[in-house]
């Protein structure tokens, strides 16, 4: 599309999915679904390890801090979605979407910043369990929870501001939600210094977490493999797995997202990865977590089987 010239836009009109439009309601009733799988099971995790004392540890405080974070994320974006979906506005104002990116980006980076200090909680746990509550105490945990929370909003309003200092010439945004690269796409100018700055950004939130988690798990395996007996290490392995299941997709998609070229850009696949970055991947955390967690398993038939005697 043609940009016009620099007016001061101040409303954006999502595309959104209108290339499927024969699939509109389909595409509704499936992110439907999965958004509110995403609510309970999040909603179910928080409360299990809230109730159940087995669970008052170090790592499912991590765990719940993170389940909250993955609701909000997903509240950011979804429900706006799902309106559109059905033929409710397209249109969002210049503020809006600047509150919706700054939430966007400070959720998402938490979420990255959690993930790197529970593979920490797990390599402290397994390499140094001796010391572990002393090392992981509760004002040590506290302190991690609110500097990575801190940490990730502070750089999602340097982001946010950044952006949104930019004269606009388009209002059309080839998404579904008020993203980086979508909004900076209708920049009057070439934003050089935005695009250095979300390099800079995303190397702070992805590739150095991604490295720390990196070196964390090669230590964790040597420890492992140091056990002689088989049950000695499979808890440990048990409770690693799920959470490098869930690093894996959420680092992968990231980083697939905003490490890509800008010529490389499709619409459609960038659709396809937010998809499921926003949509499926604030699932994958409760889903993971509690089909391959035996501790969590217990307590939600320990929750279950009070409930049931009351």
């Amino acid at each position: 599309m043609k940009r016009a010239n620099f007016t001061g836009v101040r409303e954006f009109v999502f595309q959104g999915f209108s290339d499927f439009q024969e699939y509109q309601l389909t595409l509704f009733v499936v992110f439907f679904v999965l958004y509110v799988l995403t609510l309970a099971g999040n909603v179910i995790i928080v409360t299990i390890i809230r109730i159940d004392h087995h669970l008052h540890t170090p790592m499912y405080f991590f765990l719940s801090v993170l389940s909250t974070s993955e609701t909000f994320y997903s509240l950011v974006i979804i429900p706006r979605m799902l309106g559109s979906l059905v033929g409710l506005s397209q249109t969002i104002s210049l503020e809006c979407c600047g509150m919706q990116l700054y939430f966007f980006l400070g959720f998402g980076i938490t979420n990255c910043l959690l993930l790197a200090v529970m593979g920490y909680d797990r390599y402290v746990a397994i390499c140094n369990p001796l010391r572990y509550s002393v090392i992981m105490n509760w004002r040590v945990c506290a302190i991690l929870a609110s500097s990575v929370c801190a940490t990730g909003f502070l750089l999602s309003l340097v982001q946010a501001m950044s952006i949104f200092r930019l004269p606009f010439c388009n209002s059309l945004i080839e998404h579904f939600f008020c993203d980086i690269r979508p909004i900076l796409n209708l920049a009057c100018t070439v934003p050089v210094i935005n695009d250095i700055l979300t390099l800079v950004i995303t190397l702070l939130v992805i590739t150095v977490p991604a490295t720390f988690i990196f070196v964390s798990y090669v230590l964790i395996i040597s420890t492992i493999l140091k056990i002689s007996s088989a049950g000695g290490w499979k808890k440990p392995f048990a409770t690693c797995s799920s959470h490098l299941t869930v690093v894996v997709i959420h680092y992968g998609c990231a980083s697939i997202v905003y490490f890509k070229p800008k010529s490389e850009n499709t619409r459609d696949q960038d659709q396809l990865i937010s998809v499921t970055y926003t949509v499926i991947t604030p699932l994958l955390n409760p889903v993971v977590y509690s089909l391959r967690n035996k501790e969590v398993q217990d307590a939600l038939r320990r929750m279950m089987g009070r409930k049931s005697l009351s």
